[in-house]
């Protein structure tokens, strides 16, 4: 079997090993999120929503390192040198340490000023909101730590100790609802107190199995000056663009809770528990894949490398529309089934909020094979440019007085350029030739969408809202997608390859 081969099967295996952790994550999720949001109150809710998003925006510093390491250990990988991963592996700990140390002080002096002088809370919930701020600052610590340890484990590409580490995450949280019914204490307070627990319990559980899997993260006290300052350099362009995500994301809840209040906070919440579990979904391919776009480069496989770049991109998409269009369609009766009380707005910002993602999740394997360059400063100048116009523009439209959804189609608005001026990068970054982007993702994808959402959205505009229809809508679009997926997404080789295996599993 040549490598190539290979390679893909790994891709495919890994792929459902992670779908089985997303729809056991998602079916927890949904039953969570209900009983969250009917012990904590709309208010309590929105409240945990804005504060975690001010410790979130110290994000920006924790994921531009994040995304270094999963670089530098994935390329190493490639390369099969052994020796300097583990130089990489203890230098990311020691960084992620330092950092840790940085958010915490920030975290203290920023992010107390702002909760209490700046944001709208009520005044007797005060006490509850710093609580969950000291909270929300040690687990995101936490989680800096382990960010080593799980990168680790992606670019070893052990998706089945990824997923059940999941599961068990997911699993505690699962608990955690219960524990908020039973406890006689403030139920802000105590769920913050509780995420922090399972944020311990997960980072101990990755240090274990890579301690016992993985030779190389033995922790050892080294200072690479070189190497630190490569990862240092690498993040620090990768701030850049994640600063312009932070803004675009938390930034924009805040504008949102400065504006409108925390009640429109608690519906953002929950959209983006939707938009999350929508991700995930991709995100299972994307992760799968992302591995080998780094690893082709490292190797100067750069035909192999392209071709994963399109297939990763169209694949994504087309999964993504099975969810999309359900989701854009039913928004109003799945929400109401899934939540005793929908929040105002809730409704239109989860069908915003699911264009999106679609729009962001075309360009997620270009962006992890200029990552791989690293060489990464004209990409990093040109998104971050275009990406910061999201929050300046929504501030500037709620100062107008424009309603509170235009934050949503500014976003939408705003990434389709930054799609657009990536290709562009692209280009001159991997001599990567946009036509064959247009011709292999763009036009199937398309045409896909505009002949699959046909027959859902005939169904929706013939019967009254009800579970019949909601139910039918989403055989239909199974249906209706797939083979749309499969007559027009697809390539005649890639139709062959994705009929052959699906017969061979049915023989089985």
């Amino acid at each position: 079997m040549s490598d190539i081969q290979t390679n893909n099967k790994r891709i495919a295996k890994n792929t459902i090993l992670l779908y089985f952790r997303t729809i056991f994550i998602m079916i927890i999720t949904l039953y969570t999120s209900r009983v969250i949001l009917n012990q904590l109150g709309v208010e309590n809710y929105g409240i945990y929503n804005v504060v975690g998003g001010v410790v979130a925006m110290f994000a920006v510093i924790s994921s531009a390192l994040s995304s270094a390491i999963s670089r530098f250990i994935t390329f190493e990988l490639g390369r099969g040198n052994l020796s300097k991963l583990r130089v990489i592996f203890s230098t990311s700990v020691n960084i992620q340490l330092v950092i840790s140390l940085i958010v915490l002080v920030l975290g203290e002096i920023i992010g107390v000023w702002f909760l209490n002088y700046k944001m709208m809370i009520p005044e007797e919930r005060l006490v509850a909101a710093n609580c969950v701020l000291q909270c929300s600052l040690i687990t995101f610590c936490i989680g800096l730590i382990s960010v080593p340890y799980s990168a680790l484990i992606i670019a070893h590409e052990r998706m089945s100790a990824f997923a059940y580490i999941s599961i068990l995450e997911a699993m505690m949280k699962l608990a955690i609802c219960y524990l908020l019914v039973v406890s006689p204490w403030d139920k802000l307070i105590s769920y913050a107190l509780f995420m922090l627990f399972v944020s311990l319990a997960v980072r101990f559980t990755y240090g274990m199995y890579c301690s016992r899997h993985f030779e190389e993260s033995h922790y050892l006290f080294v200072y690479d000056k070189r190497l630190f300052r490569e990862m240092i350099s690498f993040a620090g362009w990768t701030f850049f663009t994640n600063i312009a995500w932070v803004f675009n994301t938390q930034g924009i809840n805040l504008l949102v809770n400065v504006f409108f209040g925390v009640t429109l906070n608690a519906a953002r919440g929950i959209a983006s528990q939707v938009e999350g579990a929508v991700m995930q979904f991709v995100n299972n391919f994307t992760t799968a894949i992302n591995p080998q776009i780094t690893k082709c480069y490292a190797a100067g496989e750069k035909d192999q490398m392209f071709n994963l770049i399109c297939r990763g991109s169209k694949f994504s998409i087309l999964l993504l529309l099975f969810f999309a269009i359900p989701i854009e369609l039913e928004t109003e009766y799945l929400l109401t089934a899934w939540l005793k009380t929908v929040p105002d707005h809730a409704v239109i910002f989860t069908r915003l909020a699911i264009i999106g993602v679609v729009v962001n999740v075309i360009g997620n394997t270009g962006y992890t094979a200029c990552m791989a360059t690293g060489n990464i400063k004209r990409y990093v100048l040109w998104i971050t440019s275009v990406g910061f116009l999201v929050f300046p523009l929504t501030w500037i439209a709620y100062t107008l007085g424009f309603p509170v959804e235009i934050a949503y189609i500014l976003y939408i608005l705003v990434y389709i350029l930054i799609d657009i001026v990536r290709l562009f990068i692209m280009r001159g970054l991997l001599n990567f030739p946009i036509s064959y982007f247009v011709k292999r993702v763009i036009i199937p994808v398309v045409l896909t969408s505009i002949v699959g959402v046909f027959l859902p959205l005939l169904v929706y505009r013939s019967f009254e809202p009800s579970i019949f229809r909601f139910l039918t809508i989403i055989c239909v679009s199974v249906i209706s997608i797939g083979f749309a997926s499969c007559f027009i997404g697809l390539t005649k080789h890639e139709r062959e390859i994705t009929v052959g295996k699906i017969i061979a599993k049915i023989k089985r």
